[in-house]
């Protein structure tokens, strides 16, 4: 018998604060355990993994789509299990794409190569409380997280009034019996009793060794999997990404541009050149924000950069403001 990771799945719609969450989680994290993270991003281009605050920690990220679906499916299954092999950490994050349907983890952490390594704890599902009720039943992937989540956190109440949180709760509500709710600010909780105790349910699971798969087995038992005719192709929401490079360097050409994104974009972010060092853009359905980001050069690996993410006839008009905000398309 071996010891298995506690697995801890993070879903959330675009823009709702995981990212600040994970962060939270790493600072109260105990030193005397492992911590690992796998973050999945639906852009083509990683920007999240550069905002953890950790630069020690072992992390795995996977980008291009959701790691639920056929098209990144193999380098989920892959990267789980080069974990259960080499890193076995005590407690494993998963941070999903925003528009990922997770409904599949529970069964794909059993799959027979895992070797009962990973066990199955917590799916955390946090709320933008400012954007929410306008994204509920415009997205399907949000109905499918609400569904399979037994945690909720409700972030940015500074942002939304009480009643506006109430009818939030009253929506999960109706996809999930009992669920628990945390009201938060910035993601500010007290995870200990969330992430921290059981203890001797881990050191007593059924995790077992074996010889490892060779890579060609490795390639073939996935192979195998996405010939699953139940298995997901795509995202349940019409939406794709695209990237640009920004090649200016007047910021006030990228707030003009925020300010003319067609309505339909969802999410877009990226790191950006400016007088006075690196600044962060960050667009959540129609609000936006560019900040100085402290960040060193060389974790920013992606700057001048944006992610775009919206419905295709979106995309198209965002391909018309390009050259005026003196973006070139990166995509492909």
């Amino acid at each position: 018998m071996g010891t298995a990771t506690f697995v801890y799945l993070i879903t959330g719609f675009l823009g709702s604060g995981k990212t600040t969450l994970l962060n939270r989680i790493i600072y109260q994290f105990p030193k005397d355990r492992k911590l690992m993270i796998l973050m999945n991003e639906f852009g083509e281009v990683g920007i999240d993994g550069t905002l953890v605050e950790n630069e020690d920690l072992d992390m795995m990220e996977i980008s291009k789509g959701s790691i639920f679906c056929a098209c990144v499916k193999t380098d989920f299954v892959k990267g789980m299990y080069s974990i259960s092999q080499e890193i076995r950490p005590d407690i494993l994050l998963i941070e999903s794409t925003g528009v990922a349907n997770p409904t599949d983890l529970k069964r794909d952490l059993k799959l027979s190569i895992f070797k009962n390594r990973f066990l199955f704890k917590e799916q955390i599902c946090i709320i933008d409380a400012a954007h929410f009720l306008g994204a509920y039943g415009a997205f399907q992937s949000i109905e499918k997280q609400l569904e399979s989540s037994t945690l909720f956190i409700i972030n940015k109440v500074d942002t939304a009034d009480r009643s506006t949180i109430d009818q939030i709760k009253d929506v999960v509500k109706t996809h999930h019996p009992e669920p628990m709710f945390y009201e938060t600010v910035y993601a500010d909780i007290d995870f200990s009793s969330i992430f921290f105790s059981d203890e001797t349910e881990r050191t007593t699971s059924e995790a077992t060794e074996g010889e490892p798969m060779t890579q060609s087995e490795l390639d073939e038992y996935v192979e195998a999997l996405l010939d699953d005719p139940e298995a997901q192709v795509t995202p349940p929401d019409r939406l794709l990404s695209a990237v640009y490079k920004w090649m200016g360097k007047d910021l006030e050409n990228i707030r003009k541009l925020a300010d003319r994104l067609p309505a339909a974009v969802v999410r877009s972010k990226g790191f950006l050149s400016g007088d006075e060092g690196t600044y962060l853009f960050s667009y959540v359905m129609g609000d936006w924000e560019l900040n100085p980001c402290k960040i060193s050069p060389e974790r920013c690996t992606q700057k001048d950069l944006i992610v775009f993410i919206a419905p295709p006839e979106s995309l198209k008009k965002i391909e018309a403001l390009a050259e005026q905000f003196e973006l070139i398309t990166a995509s492909g």
